[in-house]
């Protein structure tokens, strides 16, 4: 796999709470994300969800497919840079 830029790819992109895939592996989305103020809570019952905290910025590992509100009706659409 090569590396990932992650800067980079943040950088393409201003919108918050609406995660880019910038990878995959072992089925799962490595994805990033810029976030500001409330996100409605929600779960997945499925499965977890893991988010490491860059500043204001989010790295989301999840499983490819799952909804980012853990509901397909509200759940933003998946969008690759």
């Amino acid at each position: 796999m090569k590396p990932i830029n992650l800067a980079q790819k943040l950088s393409t992109f201003h919108d918050y709470w609406q995660p880019r895939t910038v990878g995959q592996f072992n089925g799962h989305d490595l994805m990033v994300v810029k976030v500001k103020g409330e996100f409605s809570w929600h779960s997945h019952a499925d499965t977890d969800d893991f988010f490491l905290v860059q500043e204001t910025h989010l790295l989301l590992i999840e499983p490819t497919g799952t909804p980012n509100t853990g509901n397909a009706a509200t759940a933003a659409s998946r969008q690759v840079i």
